[in-house]
C-alpha cells in the first residue's frame, strides 16, 4: 500500500470519527455525553455544545474531503503533437 492510500485511510476513518463526535454533541446534553468529552458535566442539565458538535462535523467533512482528493487521479498523460 503506498503512502498516499494510508493517508487517505487515515483521513477518512478520522473524518468519520469526527463526524459521529459532532452527531453525538449535537445529540445528547452536557451531562448524557461520555466524560472524556470535553464539556462534559456531572450535575444533570440541559445544556447542548452545537458549537463543539458542528466544528466537530465540519472538521471530519474536511478530512473526508481531504481523503477524497488524495485518491484522485494523479496527473493526465501527456501527448506531443
Amino acid at each position: 500500500m503506498r503512502r498516499d492510500q494510508v493517508l487517505a485511510a487515515v483521513a477518512a476513518l478520522v473524518g468519520l470519527v469526527l463526524i459521529v463526535v459532532g452527531v453525538i454533541y449535537l445529540a445528547f446534553d452536557e451531562h448524557s455525553i461520555p466524560s472524556f468529552f470535553p464539556g462534559h458535566s456531572s450535575h444533570p442539565s440541559s445544556h447542548h455544545h452545537a458549537k463543539h458538535g458542528i466544528a466537530a462535523i465540519l472538521l471530519g467533512l474536511a478530512c473526508l474531503a481531504f481523503a477524497w482528493f488524495r485518491t484522485g487521479p494523479r496527473q493526465r498523460a501527456t501527448t506531443s503533437a
